[in-house]
């Protein structure tokens, strides 16, 4: 779990998301759209898109911007029908890669995926490659600023959440997918601010980074998910508080 939230963490801090926010405002209208067509437009009975609902509200994506997307994923038929697909792969150091995508255009964005990991000294591999290294969880950032241990885990396994840690200055909380709306719904009701909010592949052990291969292992998932068809990217690296502020001051 350290290294999922060293990369969530890592994002929030560069403040990626703010400098790629209209790049951002796009996947996110994208994962409503499919959400919608696929499950209709009531975020009570779609779960799937009541998350990316939620997953937009989170970065800050304006009301209408959602409700736009909402209808444009109930309206009529859609010259855009796009398919979601995870590729997987191995990154620089032997870090596993998890990359959901979603797409109108397969052969197009297979071969840009491709393309990004060789060129950050990775390979793409076949399906099931990594999978099996990770499990699907709920997982919540917090900022230990906002709450203590104490009050924290009351909360969360009042929510039937499986475990709570500190990670340096942030709280990692983690669930089973299904009690992820219970948790988030208590935490939101005890006005406990999150980082990040989302069910997620999380990895059952890490693999730790030296500096080199640090700076290596970021390129490569700044440049996946800089990607347009990219939807989230998971690694099961580690990178030590102490390499990290190295890492830091190369990027």
């Amino acid at each position: 779990m350290a290294g999922h939230s060293h990369w969530a963490g890592i994002k929030h801090k560069k403040g990626i998301a703010d400098k790629k926010r209209g790049k951002l405002f796009g996947k996110l209208s994208r994962a409503i759209i499919v959400a919608a067509r696929h499950g209709g437009g009531d975020p009570d009975v779609n779960l799937t898109l009541r998350y990316a609902i939620d997953r937009a509200k989170k970065d800050s994506m304006p009301k209408e911007n959602i409700e736009r997307a909402v209808k444009k994923g109930c309206g009529e038929s859609s010259s855009e029908q796009f398919i979601e697909i995870t590729y997987e792969g191995y990154g620089p150091g032997g870090v596993a890669v998890i990359c959901v995508v979603l797409t109108e255009n397969r052969n197009r964005t297979a071969s840009e995926v491709r393309k990004i990991f060789e060129v950050c000294g990775g390979n793409l591999g076949s399906s099931g490659c990594v999978a099996w290294m990770f499990e699907p969880k709920g997982f919540f950032l917090i900022p230990s600023q906002h709450t203590d241990e104490e009050t924290l885990y009351e909360i969360a396994l009042e929510a039937d959440a499986a475990d709570v840690k500190l990670f340096g200055d942030v709280f990692e909380v983690t669930c089973a997918p299904d009690t992820f709306q219970m948790v988030s719904k208590a935490l939101t009701d005890a006005k406990v601010p999150t980082d990040v909010a989302e069910i997620s592949p999380i990895p059952a052990s890490t693999v730790d980074l030296d500096v080199a291969t640090g700076k290596k292992v970021l390129n490569l998932i700044e440049m996946l998910e800089d990607q347009d068809d990219v939807q989230s990217v998971t690694s099961n690296f580690n990178i030590p508080d102490n390499v990290m502020e190295e890492v830091s001051s190369r990027l």
